[in-house]
């Protein structure tokens, strides 16, 4: 059985720091509020700042600093918790070397007293998690899912326990600048991701190089030891690595592997394991069975941003994916390999979103392939219902961000459902 205290070197900020010094919250999105709550709870901070370029955010018994130039802000204060949508790049200007920059994850590390299961990875992070959650939970172990797929974690560190065990969906928003590791990192796969954020790929890799960067001998590093870039980070890691090979059960949007070796870890036999991933029934955008209407089934996966991801629900869909509606805002992500396995598949219409729905056509060898291009997901749904045959799937799996034409991946997921539900044909 695995011994679940987590061993680190060093902790970066421990609670009673935060005592007697002005505190400033830069960004006041769900992890910012859950950071002011938890400050103000614990009486800690001796003046305590939010920051936020928007100016129409709820006021706070706080002093606020609103609008474009809220990072001025910065300069007003001795500790500044960032949060994970702000560029590290942005802030850089403002800082002085007499002040602390952290964030919210970095103190939840310093000071929680069970162990963490990290998972990072451009795709699959949330299923992952989610099914090592669900495993540990069901054999016993005293498991919480925290992070961006479940509770904010602030809260668990009051009643936190050596027993605990904390399975956190890192991003790489989160890991950049971090400077503690899980006791278990698990790094999934590595492609072209946030490079608006990062500024190049590099130090998007660099930052998820932080998940097993300050991991000692007495850790663990679970890897895809078929992705060449995950295994140059291994390479520099102290961890004992155990490897494994991507294979996916049937409509997952993740591989099990990763979960079953965790599992192992924790003296859980496979065949427990693979039962309860057996009946996950899987997540909202994530290769979601929305349902089949005016027989064709259609399949959510709005989550899938870059052109990875929808190579993977091909693959796993098979031929019976007719019809796919794809396409997003454009950051500069190549779509050859996607229009190479559109090209070798059984997709008779494809059915396109700006911006990238033209660099998706233009990436498939057939100048005639049948597409029709939409502004709305109502007629991306209109179209499908006239495109798709009986018995037959049509497919959302946008290969691009959604920012263009949607609030969020999530809005555009369920624009989906609605208009799939609603069947203009029935």
């Amino acid at each position: 059985m695995l011994c679940r205290e987590i061993i680190l070197n060093f902790y970066p900020m421990k609670l009673s720091e935060l005592k007697n010094k002005r505190i400033l919250i830069l960004g006041f999105g769900r992890e910012g509020r859950d950071t002011y709550a938890f400050l103000k709870k614990e009486g800690l901070g001796s003046v305590i700042g939010i920051a936020d370029k928007r100016e129409n955010i709820e006021k706070e018994d706080a002093t606020m600093h609103l609008g474009s130039s809220y990072m001025k802000a910065i300069t007003e204060y001795d500790i500044i918790i960032r949060s994970p949508g702000i560029p590290l790049n942005n802030i850089q200007e403002y800082l002085t070397e007499k002040q602390t920059l952290i964030s919210q994850t970095e103190i939840f590390f310093s000071n929680m007293k069970g162990s963490i299961i990290g998972i990072t990875g451009t795709k699959g992070k949330s299923t992952t998690a989610s099914l090592i959650y669900e495993v540990l939970k069901k054999e016993g172990i005293q498991v919480h899912l925290i992070g961006n797929i479940g509770k904010p974690v602030l809260q668990f560190l009051q009643n936190s326990s050596t027993d605990d065990v904390f399975v956190y969906e890192l991003s790489s928003f989160q890991l950049a600048a971090l400077k503690i590791s899980p006791h278990i990192a698990v790094i999934l796969n590595l492609y072209e991701e946030h490079l608006d954020w990062h500024g190049n790929l590099e130090e998007y890799i660099k930052a998820k190089t932080n998940i097993t960067r300050f991991q000692t001998a007495d850790d663990y590093l679970v890897f895809n030891k078929e992705d060449d870039k995950v295994k140059a980070i291994v390479d520099g890691s102290k961890a004992q690595k155990i490897g494994f090979k991507e294979n996916r059960g049937k409509n997952m949007a993740a591989s099990k592997e990763p979960i079953l070796l965790v599992a192992e870890l924790f003296g859980i036999p496979q065949k427990t394991a693979e039962k309860t991933i057996e009946e996950f029934k899987g997540l909202e955008h994530r290769l979601q069975k929305v349902g089949t209407y005016n027989g064709i089934t259609f399949y959510n996966d709005s989550l899938a941003t870059i052109p990875e991801a929808t190579i993977a629900a091909l693959d796993i869909l098979g031929k019976d994916v007719q019809t796919l509606i794809a396409g997003g805002l454009d950051r500069g992500i190549s779509y050859e390999k996607l229009g190479k396995r559109i090209q070798n598949s059984k997709i008779k219409t494809l059915i396109l979103f700006p911006e990238t729905g033209k660099k998706i056509l233009q990436a498939i060898d057939n100048p005639a392939f049948k597409h029709i291009f939409v502004d709305t997901m109502q007629e991306a749904l209109n179209a499908a219902f006239v495109e798709t045959e009986n018995g037959k799937i049509c497919l959302l799996s946008p290969a691009s961000s959604s920012f263009n034409l949607f609030k969020d991946y999530e809005d555009r997921g369920n624009q989906f459902i609605k208009y799939a539900k609603e069947d203009p044909l029935s």
